[in-house]
């Protein structure tokens, strides 16, 4: 079957969990890793049978071939990557916070922006809260929305903890432009404990109508939804009233992909950018045929 040629910037544990989502794909073919330097992502690749390079961006813009482009380097890097990407034509999935395109959460908002050269992914914590805080403001209003991600600190690498300020601002953003809410804020805490933790995040909402029996069938709806690409996506805690506020808790545990299963908060913004690529790579497709 035709498929869509895609390569990833990036080799690390990230750029690395993303080529093994790549090779399940229906309609995505991984072309080429590419890195600065000789790292063991580019030589895992290599040994995988795919082409790579240790030039940054430059064989990937050469190449007319290679359609789609996953950024998973840094919100520095990206800045410089970007234009250079969309003068070659390439359509790039960006998961640093860097939102130079529009944000993206595939749950709420991909049919608005799917024709973007340059989708963000927002961050991992906003891949898993801003859909909770969106199914909670639609139905209730969201006067405020605030949220805690607490991670294990060994799914933090360097480009994580490279990019923390960068973070808490693109996720309490999302919030308010994705999410629904009118103000907002985000904090990530990174939790040394042995064994490590699953990622757990508590979201409150403080909203306009208090109506908890649709808060809780919206927000049952959408956990439903995310499950279709984040199996392990679920509820500690269903949505709890008190007042004018809605506290839940969720937790998300990966896919074992290349990533351990603890690290679900890289996994979920994999998922998502999976997601998002593999209904834009089926677009080609079917204008390829036509």
């Amino acid at each position: 079957m035709d498929k869509v040629k895609v390569a990833v910037i990036g080799p690390g544990n990230i750029g690395s969990d993303l080529m093994f989502k790549i090779m399940r794909s229906e309609y995505m073919q991984m072309e080429m890793m590419a890195g600065r330097r000789y790292s063991d992502g580019i030589k895992r690749a290599e040994s995988m049978g795919f082409r790579t390079s240790i030039k940054g961006i430059d064989d990937i813009v050469k190449d007319d071939s290679i359609k789609i482009v996953f950024d998973s380097t840094s919100a520095t890097a990206h800045y410089e990557f970007a234009p250079a990407l969309k003068e070659a034509g390439k359509i790039t999935i960006d998961l640093t916070p860097a939102a130079v395109g529009p944000y993206v959460v595939p749950s709420v908002n991909l049919d608005q922006v799917s024709d973007e050269p340059n989708l963000n992914m927002v961050t991992c914590g906003g891949q898993a809260t801003v859909p909770i805080v969106y199914a909670i403001s639609r139905v209730a209003g969201a006067r405020y929305a605030e949220i805690v991600s607490c991670i294990a600190s060994k799914s933090a690498g360097p480009g994580t903890r490279q990019n923390i300020d960068e973070f808490t601002q693109t996720t309490a953003r999302a919030l308010r432009v994705v999410g629904g809410a009118e103000t907002s804020k985000a904090i990530i805490i990174l939790n040394p404990a042995e064994p490590p933790i699953m990622m757990t995040t508590t979201i409150y909402v403080q909203v306009k109508k208090p109506d908890m029996e649709a808060i809780r069938a919206s927000v049952d709806a959408m956990i439903k939804e995310m499950q279709v690409f984040v199996p392990d996506y679920r509820l500690r805690v269903p949505p709890i009233l008190e007042g004018d506020i809605v506290t839940t808790i969720l937790q998300v545990e990966g896919q074992g992909d290349f990533l351990p299963r603890y690290s679900g908060n890289l996994d979920i913004i994999n998922a998502a950018a999976i997601r998002t690529a593999e209904k834009l790579a089926h677009k080609m497709l079917l204008e390829r045929k036509n």
